[in-house]
């Protein structure tokens, strides 16, 4: 950590010390109380919908699960607190295990669906369950006690502001930790995080099962906090306001989670006072205004775009200063000011600020550039003059009537190029997608290394040895170069939870070698100079070969490239030569689809040809170009 962020840190958590000290007032500690237990919350629900981009309307229940766990516990078994906060997380992750081993296998609005059926289930459940939880009548707990001493507020309050800062410290640590980058990754884009090795589903299990453990610690936490817990409190409009909380502050963000908590706490409140809405419409316009002319000068924003929620914002302080009382328009502008911020403010408050007034870069890794040289970036693979790497025999891929591919043979040889050709529509990336498990062959068999690939997911097939770069490219744009070859550097970790959470030796040795070999992989390339630039600015020719580099670190045995050379200037292909002949070198075997044909036949030592799903030639690049099949199937017509 940088010294003047230690700094910082230091100073907010020694305020946030002082609070009880200085704030007599028993009512507003227990706001900023809540409004910390609901951060608590919000960092775990910010891991699901921030990071993996999943919608969850489950965590009111998983929340009133924790704090069931705690009144139970308490009610029952006179559990002290130091049991009841790990049991509360275990049970609450069991939960959201459960919710996510089905729930995640769909996405959109039936992810929504069944997760929001989730929450009214546990609603309904803890209603009904009266022998256990005591149904409508609820439960009464006291503040916990520590060796015998029952804590006052103050002491409460210390108490959860630990834990507060805690969780913090474990959420930035996992998610600037190799499992971070694999929850980011899948959101940008799911089918490249699959083929890099990164099991889709089951990390966006493993990134439920974390959140609904905070989301059980926030809930044990606030039973404490209320000491009164019944069913009617866990209900949708808390899951809604969770939702907001992180749309409003903004995703990927733990400053955007505390914000989004205080918003939802407070707001309402203050909404409830005619003269605190008119000083909150009053700033609100100010604010808008002068971040509106900040923006369009620096030309980050259009005159246009911001003229209506400047004017939106006026006409709204105008108006707070008409009503004479604000308690029948509470709901509507406390829904007009969240539509603002969802419409015009996409990135959260936070966000918004960021952008206007600090710059939008990533923070760039730190790198021991010593741990790992170019020559070293890519091992040599397995050798074995005329073994056959890849057999594919009898393929069939049917969608309904149409077979995209029928009856296909390939023999791919180790340590060759083979190219893979045919006129657009021929099939070439279907056979790429069955090859790396993203299609399922209706019939055939295909086999690598005398292992049949069928039915394998595409994260197993990665793992095998089979790497692939994509005919529309699928980096992560927003993570830098470095991070997306570090993506295809997650087969290299093997800590846990655990050893993250805690930053063990071994992660950060782990962490330190895979740095190091990403900035090699990257330098392979000739990409070791934007190592920390965002891979959606780099220039089109450059995210071809980021594509490769990040291929790369999968230790390929077989390395498919679907179209490399596709949009590129002719220097591009020329330094795009040049990389598949050192990938070449080191062994590699690659499969080659390319319509250049001064590409294929510069480097391939093997051509197939695709036309309407079959294969119509195969043989050496100059036989290939001669054939008359060819040659009709390019130019629609028999040679003259």
């Amino acid at each position: 950590m940088k010294p003047l962020h230690l700094l910082l840190s230091i100073v907010a958590v020694a305020c946030l010390a002082a609070v009880p000290l200085g704030v007599t007032n028993t009512y507003y500690l227990h706001l900023i109380e809540t409004i910390m237990i609901y951060s608590i919350l919000l960092f775990g629900l910010d891991i699901v919908v921030g990071y993996t981009g999943q919608v969850s309307l489950g965590h009111a229940g998983l929340f009133g699960i924790g704090s069931y766990v705690a009144g139970v516990l308490f009610f029952h078994l006179q559990m002290p607190i130091w049991v009841i906060l790990p049991a509360a997380i275990l049970i609450a992750a069991a939960f959201g295990a459960v919710l996510a081993l089905p729930a995640l296998r769909v996405t959109g609005p039936y992810l929504a669906m069944v997760t929001l059926a989730f929450g009214t289930i546990i609603q309904i459940l803890i209603n009904e369950m009266t022998f256990m939880t005591e149904g409508p009548l609820g439960i009464k707990i006291p503040k916990p006690s520590i060796g015998g001493h029952i804590l006052t507020k103050s002491e409460y309050f210390w108490l959860v502001a630990a834990l507060l800062v805690l969780s913090l410290i474990v959420v930035h640590r996992i998610l600037k930790s190799h499992l971070g980058r694999s929850f980011e990754a899948l959101r940008d884009s799911p089918i490249a995080s699959d083929c890099m090795g990164v099991s889709v589903y089951r990390h966006k299990v493993f990134a439920f099962v974390i959140s609904a453990g905070f989301a059980g610690l926030a809930g044990a936490l606030y039973s404490y906090s209320e000491q009164y817990i019944s069913p009617n409190t866990y209900n949708f409009e808390l899951t809604i306001l969770f939702l907001l909380a992180i749309i409003m502050g903004g995703r990927k963000s733990r400053t955007g989670a505390l914000l989004g908590a205080s918003i939802i706490v407070l707001l309402p409140k203050m909404l409830d006072d005619i003269g605190t809405f008119r000083l909150i419409a009053l700033g609100v316009a100010i604010l808008v205004t002068v971040g509106s002319a900040v923006a369009v000068s620096k030309g980050r924003a259009e005159a246009r775009r911001v003229a209506v929620p400047v004017v939106g914002t006026i006409l709204l302080a105008v108006f707070s200063y008409w009503l004479d009382a604000v308690t029948d328009w509470r709901l509507s502008i406390f829904g007009a000011m969240i539509l603002f911020v969802v419409y015009y403010l996409p990135d959260g408050i936070v966000g918004f600020v960021r952008n206007l007034f600090f710059s939008t870069r990533r923070a760039a890794l730190s790198v021991k550039k010593d741990l790992v040289k170019e020559q070293d970036a890519v091992p040599a693979a397995a050798q074995g003059k005329d073994e056959t790497l890849l057999a594919a025999k009898g393929v069939l891929m049917q969608f309904g009537g149409l077979k995209a591919l029928n009856e296909v043979d390939l023999t791919i040889k180790r340590g060759t190029i083979h190219g893979l050709i045919g006129p657009n529509g021929s099939g070439k990336s279907t056979m790429m997608n069955v090859l790396t498990g993203i299609y399922v062959p209706t019939a055939g068999a295909v086999e690598f290394s005398g292992k049949s690939l069928v039915g394998l997911a595409p994260a197993d097939i990665a793992a095998t040895g089979i790497a692939r770069t994509f005919q529309n490219v699928q980096l992560f744009g927003e993570m830098t170069a470095l991070e997306n070859v570090l993506v295809g550097l997650h087969h290299t970790f093997t800590t846990g939870l655990a050893g993250i959470a805690l930053r063990t030796s071994k992660w950060k040795g782990e962490e330190q070698g895979a740095r190091a070999r990403a900035l090699a992989l990257l330098e392979f390339v000739g990409l070791d100079d934007m190592a920390s630039e965002e891979a959606r600015n780099l220039p089109y020719g450059k995210q071809r070969l980021l594509e490769i580099a990040r291929a790369l670190a999968l230790d390929p045995q077989l390395l498919l490239l679907d179209e490399p050379a596709a949009g590129l200037t002719a220097p591009d292909i020329v330094e795009l030569l040049a990389i598949i002949r050192k990938v070449r070198d080191h062994g590699i075997t690659l499969i080659l689809i390319e319509h250049h044909m001064d590409v294929v036949m510069g480097v391939c030592d093997t051509v197939s040809v695709l036309d309407f799903g079959q294969k119509i030639a195969e043989g050496l690049p100059n036989e290939v170009q001669s054939n008359a099949k060819v040659i009709e199937a390019y130019l629609g017509g028999a040679p003259a």
